[in-house]
């Protein structure tokens, strides 16, 4: 007889259609038109009733089918009960039958971290650039991002009308990533993907120091690892603080299982435990190849001002 899937590959597949099932939450609420926009630090600091339903979806979703796995959301919510439309059960077959890499396979629930960001890029939803849109659920285990899901919920918008919207990217440390084609930027090229709406000297001293042929401004840190993965950026770099644990945890998952790599802009490594501090203080550099070549051109006083954690 089979044995059952290892407990990480069931938490995938949930995460999997979880992060489908939120991708049709947030097309829901902007064909509704009432996006229910509130400011929680700043206008480049929003919260929307997409924000807030998808959490609750996911949060309650996993919570139910994983009860012991310690999940932390990005947005403060009251706690209280969540209806029944918002939870998903559902799980992919096709992730459950992909083998468990074997220092995954005993994996208990309680040694596992969810880290969730229900909509990544408010902003730009806001604002109708719906491609920057991602929801991210993020999976750690002794403080290492193993696992991530990566929904876009418009991909494929700009076909128009009649269009199949939506997809859901994943990966697992050791098994590979899912969902895309991996494609490299040619050779000898630098594009750097950087924040459209977050930058300041440091970030333009520290984009210009990688000395790029092409520099795009996008937002939402999940967006900028899938231009990594999908060859449109060779180099994600963000010299501040403002990024979390939540933005990250899922993309460096997936960006990590395709031989990519994330780190501060010292070149150290981010912890997911569930205690640490939820800020990226020392910013983000990732890149799918020659990590080090990028680290390297990172300025002295940028480094200065952007103690590591």
């Amino acid at each position: 007889m089979a044995s059952s899937p290892a407990v990480l590959m069931r938490l995938v597949a949930s995460a999997y259609t979880v992060a489908e099932k939120a991708g049709t939450i947030v097309r829901k609420v902007i064909q509704s038109g009432e996006l229910g926009i509130v400011e929680k630090t700043g206008a480049n600091d929003l919260q929307t009733l997409a924000d807030r339903l998808v959490q609750k979806s996911i949060c309650a979703s996993l919570s139910k089918s994983f009860p012991k796995v310690t999940i932390i959301g990005e947005e403060e919510l009251p706690a209280e009960d969540v209806k029944e439309e918002l939870i998903e059960n559902g799980h992919s077959s096709l992730i459950l039958q992909k083998s468990c890499p074997d220092q995954y396979a005993s994996l208990k629930e309680e040694e596992l971290v969810v880290w969730v960001d229900p909509l990544d890029g408010t902003k730009e939803y806001t604002e109708g650039l719906l491609d920057h849109v991602t929801v991210l659920i993020g999976i750690a285990y002794r403080g290492t991002a193993i696992a991530g899901v990566i929904n876009q919920p418009f991909y494929n918008y700009q076909m128009g009308p009649g269009a199949s919207l939506g997809r859901t990217l994943w990966g697992v440390l050791g098994l590979g990533a899912f969902g895309f084609q991996l494609q490299e930027v040619p050779d000898g090229k630098r594009i750097i993907t950087t924040t459209r709406s977050h930058s300041n000297k440091l970030v333009i001293d520290a984009v210009q120091a990688m000395e790029p042929h092409d520099v795009i401004r996008v937002g939402g840190a999940g967006n900028k690892i899938i231009q990594l993965v999908e060859g449109k950026a060779s180099a994600y770099v963000f010299a501040s603080p403002g990024c979390k644990k939540w933005d990250t945890c899922a993309p460096e998952a997936i960006l990590h299982a395709v031989g990519g790599k994330l780190t501060d802009m010292h070149g150290n490594a981010y912890r997911y435990d569930a205690n640490v501090k939820h800020m990226n203080s020392a910013g983000v550099l990732a890149t799918l190849r020659n990590h080090e070549y990028y680290l390297s051109r990172v300025p002295q006083a940028v480094l200065q001002a952007l103690p590591s954690d």
